[in-house]
């Protein structure tokens, strides 16, 4: 398994940022994230990394997945101290390469099934011309976007998993992770 380093991280939460905050999953009439609740940081991130976990059972073919952390992100136009969303990046590796397309297909098909809705999928516009999808999940108020990378050595997965944002309780402080 695979540690995820903080800059990577980082530039995760930043693509996670400009590729999931405009998709459907937003509130048309502010234009803002889903409030997702009440919750500590730990909270949300055991959260989404259950909805990552739900996302890996539905891929359905033999294979690895990275070890990577939630991250904690800010919420865009809403206080700092209060207010954010977590992000979870993790990479799924088929045992074989010819898994990797059933894996895409089978996530397209099964994800409506799960409460998802395909709001992006096809080719990127890079010179791989990588897969993407992206889907909602307005119940559970997460995101995820998909990049099915066949020309990556080995190839992969690459799933970016994204809260919309919590409030932090009354009296206690964000844990930055």
């Amino acid at each position: 398994m695979m540690k995820t380093r903080p800059s990577a991280l980082a530039l995760a939460a930043a693509v996670a940022l400009t590729t999931l905050t405009g998709c459907s999953m937003t509130d048309s009439k502010t234009d803002s994230v889903p409030f997702s609740g009440t919750s500590t940081s730990l909270d949300a991130a055991d959260a989404t990394e259950k909805v990552s976990s739900g996302i890996y059972d539905l891929i359905g073919v033999r294979g690895k997945a990275s070890e990577s952390y939630s991250t904690v992100m800010d919420c865009s136009g809403r206080d700092a101290g209060e207010y954010f969303r977590i992000l979870h990046p993790w990479s799924f590796y088929p045992a074989s390469e010819g898994d990797l397309d059933v894996a895409m297909e089978r996530l397209k098909s099964k994800l409506p099934k799960h409460g998802w809705r395909i709001v992006e999928y096809g080719p990127d516009t890079s010179k791989n011309k990588n897969v993407r999808m992206t889907a909602d999940n307005d119940r559970k108020k997460v995101s995820v976007r998909i990049i099915r990378m066949a020309k990556n050595d080995p190839p992969k997965l690459s799933l970016n998993v994204v809260s919309g944002c919590y409030k932090i309780p009354a009296g206690q402080e964000i844990e930055r992770f």
